[in-house]
């Protein structure tokens, strides 16, 4: 009986464990939950920024915004910035942005060290 009872025990504590770990590797990634400018967006006014916000805090020594123009060349005016007061939003000043096609990638690295990264583009009329 105290045989069984201790490998009841051990089998729900191993459950248990497995579930947590499931469960925290499932929130273990930052992903964006809002772009400004969004994905795909034709704006027809001058940006002054390109944020993201993201479902998890991020390390801010190791994420970053980048964005591009058509031929590639860099329109930030500065290293993106995340928001000391809220963790989960990044930005990055822009340069005076012409008509055009503009790329915009991305690096979020979560408070818990978990790396993802994406891309999207937006127009300026």
């Amino acid at each position: 009986m105290k045989t069984s009872l201790l490998n009841s025990f051990t089998a729900r504590g191993l459950v248990a464990a497995f579930t947590l770990t499931v469960a925290q590797l499932a929130h273990a990634h930052a992903y964006p939950t809002h772009q400004a400018p969004s994905a795909g967006a034709t704006v027809t006014t001058a940006q002054k920024d390109v944020a993201i916000d993201f479902d998890d805090g991020l390390e801010p020594a190791f994420s970053s915004i980048t964005v591009t123009d058509a031929k590639g060349k860099p329109v930030t005016s500065g290293k993106s910035v995340v928001d000391s007061s809220n963790r989960k939003h990044m930005s990055v000043a822009l340069n005076a942005l012409t008509p055009g096609d503009y790329s915009v990638a991305w690096v979020a690295v979560a408070e818990d060290g978990h790396r993802t990264q994406g891309h999207y583009s937006f127009k300026v009329k």
